[in-house]
């Protein structure tokens, strides 16, 4: 369901990573955690875990998709083009370029999926495309897919502890979506921020404790918290592992501005994004 307004109040949303797959696919377990249900803008996000020899033929979307490796290793083939990801490999295929995805190894292999609609369509096609084996390859110029190779990321801090890496965005070809993964030492945390769009994050290792507005939710095992704009969040590590995630803005680039700590404690009532402008903060 979209929002009347920018200005209408959309809760957080908390999606469990043990959600109910969706039976059409079986045995394929697609769980789908941010979509138009949550009230969402410009995104969905899901998992997706394939058995040993399983695969999705080939098929088209209404929008971009970006496939992030989260465990084990799968096989994307797009338009015969054939490439093996490894873990937190990701391959960005965009609107109506059919692609495919096998599990050719002797493991289950979990993969994060994000879209550029709140309602993606998927049409399944017949034929077939002329086959050619990349590997581990980079997508060569002037294909419509994008492959970025984790060891090839470049990592920043957004602050002590943490360790950061742009996965998918606009300047390397996506459109309305971006994203990527992040970690977290034992007590590294993320200052109080907001966003312009809303914000899909899964928690794909150790345990999060995740701020929205006053409220604290604890998150592990791809457990999915959905942020709309403009709310004050944060994400903490209070375990003694490292955390980690895979993040999604419906927006084309990174983007955050920071706030006071207290507007995510709630120790102050969050005048919204308006409101800060006139305080002059």
């Amino acid at each position: 369901m979209a929002r009347q307004s920018s200005k209408e109040l959309v809760r957080e949303y908390i999606a469990s990573g043990q959600s109910t797959p969706i039976p059409q696919l079986l045995p394929l377990e697609l769980r789908v955690m941010v979509s138009a249900a949550c009230h969402a803008r410009g995104l969905t996000t899901g998992t997706a875990r394939f058995p040993t020899g399983a695969t999705l033929p080939y098929h088209v979307h209404d929008c971009g998709e970006a496939i992030t490796i989260v465990e084990g290793q799968a096989e994307v083939a797009v338009e015969g083009r054939r490439y093996s990801l490894r873990q937190l490999d990701c391959i960005h295929v965009p609107e109506g370029v059919a692609h495919a995805i096998t599990n050719a190894s002797q493991r289950p292999f979990l993969a994060h999926t994000a879209f550029s609609s709140v309602n993606p369509s998927r049409a399944f096609i017949a034929g077939s495309f002329p086959d050619e084996a990349c590997g581990f390859a980079a997508a060569l110029p002037g294909r419509p897919e994008h492959v970025m190779r984790f060891g090839q990321a470049d990592m920043y801090v957004l602050s002590e502890g943490t360790r950061f890496y742009d996965l998918f965005a606009s300047r390397f070809g996506s459109v309305g979506i971006c994203g990527g993964y992040g970690e977290f030492e034992p007590g590294a945390s993320l200052p109080c921020h907001v966003h312009k769009f809303d914000e899909s994050i899964t928690i794909v290792g150790g345990q999060a404790l995740c701020q929205v507005q006053g409220k604290e939710y604890c998150l592990s095992g791809c457990d999915t918290a959905f942020v709309p704009e403009a709310r004050p969040h944060r994400f903490l590590n209070r375990s003694d592992e490292v955390m980690a995630m895979i993040w999604v803005y419906a927006g084309s680039e990174p983007e955050r501005t920071l706030v006071p700590a207290e507007y995510c404690s709630g120790q102050l009532a969050w005048p919204g994004i308006d409101g800060l402008e006139e305080r002059g903060l």
